[in-house]
């Protein structure tokens, strides 16, 4: 068991989004659920709590009730090799969710994510300031990031 794992609050739908989790990442499993019993307080049978993992990284999915919801203070980032894996993952996230940008989109759950291509780092990073600067620039015009675009802006 890893030492430190999200733990993430839904009203009714944590066996429905972990199913849609592990359909989207292609390294994903089922670990366990736990159903609620007779004894409740959530419908009998329904997931109480559900375990997956994505990309080796372990969650926890609870059907804790309607007090709780996401928000864009914590989110998670996928870093992506190439244009094809930001188009892959933008398009399944943000089905039925919302395309915020610069490279966030909040998913039919309402959890926000990340789509980030690697070299941006590299290129943020870069000594000159100006390149680091119209970097910046380009990405902040952008709702789904472009490599192409931020590639063009950093040479000059």
């Amino acid at each position: 068991m890893q030492k430190i794992t999200p733990f993430l609050w839904f009203d009714n739908q944590a066996e429905e989004a972990m199913n849609f989790y592990i359909s989207v990442f292609k390294n994903s499993k089922v670990v366990s659920a736990v159903r609620y019993g007779k004894a409740g307080p959530g419908p009998e049978g329904t997931v109480m709590t559900a375990r997956f993992q994505i990309e080796g990284q372990e969650f926890v999915a609870l059907n804790g009730g309607p007090q709780f919801k996401f928000s864009e203070a914590i989110s998670f980032v996928i870093n992506c090799e190439n244009q094809e894996e930001i188009d892959y993952y933008w398009g399944k996230l943000s089905e039925s969710g919302e395309e915020q940008g610069p490279g966030w989109v909040k998913d039919k759950y309402g959890l926000s994510w990340q789509i980030v291509p690697t070299i941006l780092s590299d290129m943020m990073a870069d000594e000159s300031p100006e390149k680091s600067g119209r970097v910046m620039a380009a990405m902040m015009q952008m709702t789904k990031i472009d490599i192409n675009k931020l590639e063009q802006s950093y040479k000059g």
